[in-house]
């Protein structure tokens, strides 16, 4: 494959709004030893990158200053020693960053062949949602079959997912979520009951839908504002999986009495500072446990818009303004 000198990607000369982020031309990442090329056919929008948008989400070390986590399409060039892909294989891959551009380098480790029947698209969703949620439900929090699972925001692009995975490997699943139509989605999905958190006070349905048990697992991005009611829905041994904060990282005035009563264990994770030794073994349970339910099609990425590469603006206001039910991806080519 000839590659060319200069590619096409988003490039944010100050942190802010969308409107920061333009369109630019600059060289090709330099490829690694360990590291794929990938000719980017089409990438995913995530918080983080919100997040890193407005100057708020510190880089991990070595990381690309481009935008981006997640992409999918096809192996332009291989590092030394990168092992198990070919030149043309088409792949998704966690991306360090750099995905908001027409060529992304990624260490190997972190790539995986499309699910037979997939394309760029569709493979593009899945990454950064399916390492979050493999590693935080299924290895940290060790949610088994015949468990229940609570996921707030369960209409997210991590929501949508819990939920699939849950209900696949045979546990029960609650979620929360703003209004009726995302309710209802959660629902289709596979969630039991979905609760809508503006007009109901989830621990309550939660404690009466278990019988006052309460759940096995709750998934939480929303952080201190929910950090009593998630400790008072959990049962005896339960455990909770803090992924994020957009409810805040404080908790004022908790107990933590009902985690020494309940056994209880509170965990919670980044993905992006994650080694690619780590990064590699979430990749391999992926590909082991996920990829085949995502070629029998009992599984899936729910994706609420597609759209070019050009209006990456639109998108992140997209994310913004929170009425999207699954994830938004970029088709770049």
């Amino acid at each position: 494959m000839t590659l060319p000198t200069e590619m096409i990607y988003v490039d944010l000369p100050a942190p802010g709004g969308p409107e920061n982020m333009v369109l630019a031309r600059g060289p090709l990442p330099q490829v690694k030893p360990g590291d794929v090329l990938v000719r980017v056919e089409a990438f995913g929008v995530n918080r983080p990158d919100l997040l890193q948008r407005k100057g708020d989400y510190p880089l991990p070390p070595g990381a690309s200053p481009i935008l981006g986590l997640e992409v999918a399409g096809e192996v332009a060039a291989l590092g030394e020693g990168a092992a198990g892909f070919a030149i043309g294989d088409k792949v998704c891959a966690l991306a360090n960053g750099g995905a908001y551009a027409e060529y992304c380098a990624v260490p190997a480790t972190q790539v995986l062949a499309w699910p037979k029947g997939y394309d760029a698209v569709k493979a593009a969703a899945l990454p950064e949602t399916f390492f979050t949620v493999w590693v935080n439900v299924f290895d940290m929090a060790g949610l088994k079959a015949g468990e229940t699972l609570l996921v707030h925001g369960g209409s997210s692009g991590i929501g949508t997912t819990a939920i699939q995975l849950a209900r696949a490997f045979d546990a029960e699943v609650f979620a929360t979520a703003g209004n009726a139509g995302k309710c209802a989605a959660c629902e289709a999905l596979g969630a039991k009951r979905a609760i809508n958190y503006r007009e109901e006070d989830f621990k309550a349905v939660v404690l009466e839908e278990t019988g006052g048990r309460g759940v096995d697992v709750i998934l939480d991005m929303v952080g201190g504002r929910y950090f009593d009611r998630n400790i008072a829905c959990l049962a005896k041994d339960g455990r909770l999986s803090i992924i994020a904060f957009l409810g805040g990282a404080r908790v004022e005035g908790a107990s933590i009495a009902p985690i020494l009563t309940k056994r209880l264990h509170v965990m919670g994770s980044l993905l992006r500072p994650r080694t690619s030794a780590e990064k590699q073994a979430i990749r391999d349970g992926l590909a082991s446990s996920v990829w085949p339910l995502l070629e029998a099609g009992k599984v899936a990425p729910v994706i609420h818009a597609v759209l070019p590469f050009d209006k990456v603006a639109e998108a992140h206001r997209l994310m913004e303004g929170g009425d999207h039910i699954g994830k938004i991806v970029m088709r770049v080519a």
